[in-house]
């Protein structure tokens, strides 16, 4: 029988033909374009009557919303897609704009639909949500009733959504435009090489010190030749911000990454604190892996390094199946899921130059299906990060026959699918190490995880709040950028490196998102959120996939406090469970700190 072949190269053409150049996606937009319109027409002429003759209005935009987003959805994921696989691809940036300026579109009818909402009592708000359809709907509705409470007038909000085109997204488009042109230089085998940031970022990983140290420093030379242009990029996209919410009167800049995630400030503020409490663990790691190393402490370029002699480097066909059968030994649809996602060329992981850096998974409605993004070299971290996004993939599978409206969940939550998956794998891949030096370099690079949630997120937390409040006084300057920087890793680390990356406010792309603001704490969030949820299933085997199932179903219906206190009995604004969750991350720490305390 002969094995099955997968590609690492995704399939488009099944959602338009001909790329960027398709006229079935020019079509495609047109008729978006039309459906967002038609949805505005209608919020324009309603006027609520206050009573329950409301609720079949609502029951028709409802439905029209959802033809809206469908499209809207499709589209925006086949440019990201477009983008991402070709970094040249010019027409792919013309679309985007395109899909930006119907995004606001929408976004600006949307405001005025939320806003009539408000105009309707309490009393008959309730008496329209007590029936179907829209009682399932209506933790959904009732949330974009009350947050549209706490913003300003339609014709305001309406405004704020037409200026954000080319106020606001517009910043974040020119960073991807700016990161596109950026190469590192490296030579190989004498010959020079220009590489992509994608490129030149797998290479961190590399057992040679000194060839990780040679890329730091062109890595580090290459963003600060465009550091001018990036600060004033992160300086303009974040003063837009500062100032749409300074007109809404909100002072505090999380208030509105909070309300995204669905979360309290007290879960976020006693997460940390716990994470903090217990960092001298993470430090222990860091100076052991130093003495490793054969120095004295590590520097950032340190922190990806292997340890350990594996023979794991798996060809894209290796991982693939190494996945599959990890995922059967947890539950047989994410398994079936993950097999479907490799056939039908889900995935895009070829190795090669012009494609964009990082990884993500994103969803296309109309066709019900995923694509995940990487770029896979064989290394045991490009396994987890694939089993990481086809996580992402196995939440939005589960989330089938739930109303579109419902599927709306939060970065938060839709990290803990894509840890819970990776942590499958990583897991795995340590208890079938064949020998002690593998067993030490799949630890490592699972303890690697641990560190990069726990620390360098932390970091990019520290830095980003520090930053927000010096905005609020104007301009930041590069030099101060890096001073935030500096201050915040070394903080975060609790100064256990010795050369740090004051420029990773430039190289990492999360600071210049404009869709979602603070794309840092979700992450840490989803990482321990995951590891409550994997310890329980860890204790019921196979049958906790209906469980987990159930969860992922519910996690844009509620806020998470009530997710976890529904389906894991806890209280997340408690140090008990975050406390419970981190010290799974220090087993994996003790475990390694036993294994080379005689090396």
């Amino acid at each position: 029988m002969t094995a099955t072949t997968y590609s690492d190269v995704w399939n488009l053409e099944v959602f338009f033909n001909g790329g960027s150049d398709s006229s079935e996606f020019a079509d495609h937009l047109e008729r978006t374009g039309q459906l967002i319109e038609l949805f505005a027409t209608k919020v324009d002429n309603w006027t609520p009557l206050n009573s329950l003759e409301d609720r079949q209005f609502l029951q028709e935009v409802l439905e029209d919303i959802e033809n809206a987003v469908v499209k809207l959805i499709q589209a925006g994921a086949f440019v990201g897609c477009l983008l991402a696989q070709n970094t040249e691809d010019k027409k792919a940036y013309t679309h985007d704009a395109k899909v930006t300026s119907l995004s606001a579109a929408f976004q600006t009818a949307l405001g005025s639909f939320d806003n009539l909402l408000t105009t309707i009592d309490d009393e008959v708000w309730q008496e329209l949500l007590a029936n179907e359809p829209l009682v399932e709907l209506s933790f959904v509705l009732t949330e974009s009733r009350e947050r549209a409470k706490e913003k300003l007038s339609k014709e305001e909000e309406a405004l704020i959504s037409a200026l954000e085109v080319d106020g606001y997204h517009s910043w974040g488009q020119l960073y991807d435009l700016i990161v596109s042109k950026i190469k590192i230089s490296i030579n190989e085998n004498g010959e020079e090489k220009q590489l992509s940031v994608g490129q030149a970022s797998n290479k961190f990983s590399s057992p040679d010190r000194d060839e990780r140290a040679v890329i730091f420093q062109n890595w580090e030379k290459a963003w600060g030749a465009q550091a001018d242009f990036l600060a004033k990029t992160l300086n303009h996209l974040s003063g837009f911000r500062l100032s749409v919410y300074e007109k809404r009167g909100w002072e505090d800049v999380l208030k509105e990454p909070l309300n995204i995630n669905r979360m309290e400030k007290e879960t976020l503020e006693t997460m940390w604190a716990v994470i903090s409490e217990n960092k001298l663990k993470l430090v222990a790691y860091l100076e052991r892996k130093a003495k490793l190393l054969g120095v004295e402490k590590l520097s950032w370029y340190d922190l990806e390094a292997p340890f350990g002699t594996t023979a794991s480097n798996l060809s894209y066909q290796e991982g693939a199946k190494f996945i599959e059968q990890n995922f059967a030994a947890f539950g047989e649809r994410m398994a079936t899921f993950a097999r479907d996602a490799f056939e039908d060329q889900w995935i895009e992981g070829e190795d090669r130059p012009g494609k964009a850096p990082g990884g993500f998974c994103t969803f296309f409605p109309e066709s019900e299906q995923s694509r995940i993004f990487m770029t896979y070299s064989g290394t045991p971290s490009n396994v987890s990060t694939l089993a990481h996004e086809l996580g992402h993939g196995f939440h939005t599978f589960a989330m089938r026959g739930v109303p579109l409206l419902n599927r709306n969940y939060a970065m938060n939550v839709a990290e803990t699918a894509s840890t819970f998956a990776e942590m499958i794998v990583a897991d795995a891949a340590v208890k079938n190490a064949k020998d002690i030096g593998e067993k030490l370099a799949l630890l490592d690079d699972k303890v690697q995880r641990t560190v990069a949630l726990l620390m360098n997120i932390h970091a990019r937390y520290l830095f980003e709040t520090r930053f927000y409040e010096e905005r609020k006084q104007g301009p930041v300057s590069v030099e101060r950028l890096n001073e935030l920087m500096l201050t915040a890793q070394k903080d975060a680390y609790c100064d256990a490196l010795e050369e740090y990356h004051p420029l990773f406010w430039a190289s990492k792309l999360h600071f210049f998102i404009t869709d979602v603001p603070f794309y840092n704490f979700p992450y840490t969030f989803g990482y321990l959120f995951s590891l409550g949820i994997y310890a329980e299933a860890l204790e019921e085997g196979k049958g906790y996939e209906d469980k987990y199932i159930s969860l992922l179903r519910d996690t844009a219906s509620m806020p998470v406090e009530e997710l976890a206190q529904k389906h894991l009995q806890v209280d997340l604004t408690q140090k008990d469970f975050w406390e419970k969750a981190v010290h799974i991350c220090i087993d994996d720490i003790d475990e390694f700190l036993e294994l080379t305390k005689d090396i």
